[in-house]
């Protein structure tokens, strides 16, 4: 019998370096995660430090390959967390932090550029809404606000910039991740001028632009020997990680939709040819110049039910160590003991902000409908469909813009949840299939550098490999349910969205005293 053929998968999120070796076959071998902090030294400011992510990419791919057949590994492909942006000087030599999508501080700038600067345009060309989560607005934030870091910039690159230039002395930057910046023309696949002259740089002070097929070798020799591989291992610079866990679920055709909920959460779906929103209510990146991904992020995913966690249910998660269960099962098991629409209480999930559908920093969380037949249980279960009401918002703009869903694929932390699961096909009243890959990103990375190498003919064959581990089902009862909450929570989310900057305003000065 022959050795398999391997192919590692790297995915560099916001909060840990995932790596995951497979065969050719999508069977996977090994894995592995290295975590790095988020650094939140003053308001609306979420930092990493690129020195220690790096630290963990070389050392995670070292821990997976350790002990492997390193004669079989076809080559090392790269995902990357969206949105990062780090100021470097002539000399390489770091001026900022990695500023992650999560920082908040350029929110005011993304009000200013939509009023004043041709915003809505400008989206139109890139697929980027304008917002503080946009390297191009935290240009236009370190611009005016911290003049003496932007003047003596070099160049602005992302994190997995930074990580290719360590390991091939060259600035260069897929086009797929380039598309998240807001600074990059996806119509004509070149970095959009009048961006570039709102944001005030010229593209000197940005990377080569390449396709996420772009291979790259060798790899410095200390670096290769430090991570345990030969130099001329092929480097595939992959794409972000948004379109490769699209790939990575087999969500590849028209109709099918990919819902990942980890700490954050998106939808999307891929079409052929790029589709932007009138309302400016969606994103949308390139894969390849035949596959894009249309959709929508959400601040609030699994970081509302840790809110939770933290906050509420400090006893039950002493309880589930001495039961010896996780407690995020078990406080989805104290949602499980009340109905579908947690008798009335509605959970408007906006504890971060939000992205999509909202665009809006400063938006705030809420719970309403709360009376004294209210307990903890019907805290958790409505924070559990608060969420999945937030989704739903997202699901409806996507159908408006590229046509109807039929097919739901659920992945990420979240779906590890039978009730989520549930609560996620009542309110969609969809189907929802969850694929047994849960490293869905890694393996789009995976598949992307098969096809990059030329050993697959297409992206499609995707679809052979990945397979199911459960679906579910809507529940008539419930769907009848969520069917009269979710007018209720539209509507009051337009009246509450009119006082959220006052409530931020408020709560910004306070925390200032």
């Amino acid at each position: 019998m022959n050795n398999p053929n391997y192919v590692l998968g790297v995915d560099i999120g916001t909060t840990s370096t995932k790596v995951v070796l497979f065969t050719d076959k999508g069977e996977v071998v090994r894995q592995d995660s290295g975590n790095y902090p988020l650094y939140c030294p003053t308001p609306g400011a979420a930092e990493q430090d690129p020195e220690e992510i790096f630290s963990e990419v070389i050392t995670t791919i070292n821990q997976v390959l350790t002990d492997c057949p390193l004669s079989n590994l076809l080559c090392i492909s790269f995902a990357t967390a969206m949105h990062t942006l780090i100021a470097v000087d002539e000399e390489g030599e770091l001026l900022t932090n990695s500023i992650t999508w999560a920082d908040n501080r350029g929110a005011p700038w993304a009000e200013k550029i939509k009023a004043e600067h041709n915003g809505k345009e400008i989206y139109q060309r890139t697929g980027t809404p304008i917002h503080g989560m946009s390297p191009f607005v935290k240009l236009v934030w370190l611009r005016h606000e911290k003049p003496e870091i932007f003047q003596q910039a070099a160049k602005f690159i992302s994190i997995k910039e930074y990580i290719f230039q360590r390991f091939f002395s060259e600035y260069v930057v897929d086009y797929a991740l380039a598309a998240t910046t807001g600074l990059f023309n996806s119509k004509t696949l070149t970095w959009d001028q009048e961006a570039l002259a709102v944001a005030g740089i010229t593209e000197e002070k940005l990377s080569r632009v390449v396709p996420p097929t772009e291979i790259f070798q060798p790899i410095h020799s200390g670096f290769a020997e430090a991570m345990g591989i030969a130099p001329e291992i092929p480097v595939v610079i992959g794409a972000s990680d948004g379109v490769l866990s699209n790939l990575g679920v087999g969500a590849i055709s028209r109709g099918m939709v990919a819902v990942t909920v980890g700490t954050s959460g998106a939808l999307r779906m891929m079409v052929d040819k790029p589709k932007m929103d009138a309302q400016q209510r969606l994103f949308c990146y390139p894969l390849l110049t035949d596959k894009w991904v249309v959709g929508g992020a959400v601040n609030n995913g699994g970081i509302a039910l840790s809110w939770v966690r933290e906050q509420l249910a400090a006893n039950e998660a002493t309880t589930a160590k001495l039961l010896q269960k996780g407690a995020y099962e078990l406080l989805n098991n104290i949602a499980e003991t009340t109905p579908a629409g947690a008798e009335g209480l509605i959970f408007h999930p906006y504890l971060a902000g939000e992205r999509s559908p909202l665009w809006d920093g400063n938006a705030r969380a809420s719970f309403f409908g709360l009376s004294l037949r209210h307990t903890k249980a019907h805290l958790i279960r409505a924070v559990l469909e608060g969420v999945v009401y937030n989704l739903y918002l997202v699901f409806q703009a996507l159908e408006d813009v590229v046509g109807k869903g039929d097919t739901i694929l659920a992945s990420g932390g979240f779906a590890k949840s039978s009730i989520w699961r549930q609560i996620l096909a009542d309110v969609f009243n969809r189907e929802i299939t969850v694929p047994t890959m849960h490293e869905s990103t890694s393996f789009g990375a995976a598949i992307l550098g098969l096809y990059a190498l030329g050993r697959i003919s297409s992206l499609d064959v995707v679809t052979d490999l990945v397979s199911h581990s459960d679906i579910y089902q809507p529940i008539p009862e419930n769907v009848s349910v969520y069917e009269r909450i979710m007018p209720l929570y539209s509507s009051l989310l337009t009246k509450f969205q009119a006082e959220y900057a006052a409530i931020a305003r408020i709560q910004e000065e306070t925390a200032s005293q």
